[in-house]
């Protein structure tokens, strides 16, 4: 079955840079879109940032352009997430997401404190 599973080191300082993972399984990663989301506390989910299958094709949230990057391994079946210039704001429940057959998936999320 499909299955997402996010990590991350956690708490990072405003400014700082952490990068999550998303490890996949049970569908043929490469071939299809990732995406990752994030739902701040008392807000709804959120899409941050996009990747197609292959690698030259990303799309972002304008809160997040030109300090988060998205990027796949393909050969490892990994999904990553490259945050930098980090803001309290950012903080959230950060999630890995795809669609197979029809049907979003999602990973458990990781969380993502930002503070002093």
């Amino acid at each position: 079955q499909v299955q997402l599973q996010e990590s991350g080191p956690g708490l990072v300082k405003p400014g700082g840079s952490l990068r999550l993972s998303c490890a996949a399984s049970g569908f043929a990663f490469s071939l299809r879109p990732m995406s990752w989301y994030r739902r701040a506390p008392g807000k709804e989910r959120e899409f941050i940032a996009g990747i197609d299958i292959f690698r030259a094709d990303t799309n972002y949230a304008d809160s997040v352009k030109d300090r988060f990057t998205i990027s796949r391994d393909n050969a490892t079946k990994t999904l990553y997430l490259q945050m930098n210039s980090l803001k309290p704001e950012d903080t959230a429940l950060y999630y890995c997401s795809t669609n197979v057959g029809g049907l979003n998936y999602w990973g458990q999320g990781t969380q993502v404190p930002v503070s002093s």
